[in-house]
């Protein structure tokens, strides 16, 4: 088992499940309860701007609604997107990617999901902004979308991908090699991931972060397999529960 204070805290669309997910006070509480990483998901505006949002609409975290590639920034803009989760954070607004990577300490990686590539139109503009303010070194690109994954890594050598998937895989590290580029990490469904994968996986110099886990059990079983990281909605949770772990293994070695 990795020393738990290796295990990467990340958090999932921020500290989703304290904060209104995807906003930057989501985004910020993960960084301010110890997450190493956060997780977000892009999508394309109608006039080209990378809008941080999981949904295809606003219906769900907003108080508007309609598709995020028919609606310009200025719309998705004026829309509440904390209101819906408590009133306490009524007025958050949907950010911009770049809104993101300026609220964060440059220090903290961002796992970037892209939800919709708008065909291929996302890739260009994707690209041309990680490729500015030495974004692409704090940054790891993940999809459901394998081609598009590829198709990023073999436009921009210096990207870091990860596969997201929610497939119980015979061989996790085989399938990955298979894609013939290089893969940074894998992201699977937390409960589809065994032992001899995970160490499959490392051994062959891929980084593991299962997602998303909630639960002490869950983060416990995921720390005997040796994952990586670990994707989860409350990050600060997770970090105390790591520190505590830590704590009562030093005890034992004394």
């Amino acid at each position: 088992m990795r020393n738990a204070q290796q295990t990467r805290v990340i958090g999932h669309r921020g500290a989703a499940g304290e904060a209104p997910e995807n906003t930057l006070a989501s985004f910020r509480l993960a960084a301010d309860q110890g997450a190493d990483m956060v997780e977000l998901d892009v999508h394309l505006s109608a006039d080209g701007k990378l809008i941080v949002c999981h949904d295809e609409t606003l219906d769900r975290t907003s108080d508007q609604t309609g598709a995020i590639r028919d609606l310009t920034e200025y719309a998705i803009r004026n829309a509440d997107a904390g209101n819906w989760f408590s009133s306490d954070f009524s007025g958050e607004r949907i950010p911009l990617l770049e809104e993101v990577y300026e609220a964060l300490p440059d220090s903290m990686e961002i796992n970037v999901e892209v939800k919709d590539a708008a065909g291929s139109a996302l890739d260009p503009v994707l690209l041309g902004f990680l490729r500015e303010d030495g974004r692409l070194e704090r940054t790891i690109v993940s999809s459901f979308d394998h081609k598009l994954l590829v198709r990023l890594k073999q436009a921009e050598p210096k990207l870091r991908i990860g596969l997201l998937y929610a497939a119980d895989l015979i061989d996790h590290a085989g399938y990955a090699a298979g894609l013939n580029v290089e893969v940074y990490s894998l992201h699977p469904f937390h409960e589809l991931i065994g032992a001899r994968d995970t160490s499959d996986a490392v051994t062959s110099g891929l980084a593991v972060y299962p997602y998303t886990a909630n639960r002490p059990e869950q983060w416990q079983r995921l720390l005997e397999l040796g994952v990586s990281g670990i994707i989860t909605d409350y990050p600060g949770e997770l970090r105390n529960y790591l520190i505590q772990k830590e704590g009562t293994a030093a005890r034992r070695s004394e």
